[in-house]
């Protein structure tokens, strides 16, 4: 038996429609409109490790690891595991440092290309 930890190189939010509907909640999707410079909350089950010196792409996601292009450049400000009726979860706060509107190229890899 070992520790199950996912380590992801993006942070991969739902659309909002799913919190619309009432399928997640809101720190579990993309807001509506991302602004430059503010910071949000997030939530994912399970145990994920993200890095936390330097920009990350904010993707959405359908699931079974389906992800649209970036939506923005985000850093991870702080991330917390913990437990709720018995399954695991990460929670944490982003920043947003630049929210992208195209389809053009701006992270090859974990780098972020301006």
């Amino acid at each position: 038996m070992g520790i199950q930890v996912e380590f992801n190189p993006d942070l991969a939010l739902r659309n909002i429609s799913e919190y619309k509907t009432g399928r997640r909640k809101l720190e579990e999707c993309v807001p509506d409109i991302l602004e430059e410079g503010k910071v949000y909350d997030f939530l994912k089950k399970e145990q994920r490790n993200y890095w936390l010196d330097g920009e990350i792409p904010l993707v959405e996601t359908t699931g079974n690891q389906n992800l649209s292009r970036p939506k923005a450049s985000v850093v991870i400000l702080e991330a917390t595991h913990f437990k709720d009726n018995g399954e695991s979860y990460t929670r944490g706060k982003y920043k947003v440092t630049a929210v992208f509107n195209d389809d053009e190229i701006h992270f090859e890899n974990l780098t972020r290309i301006k």
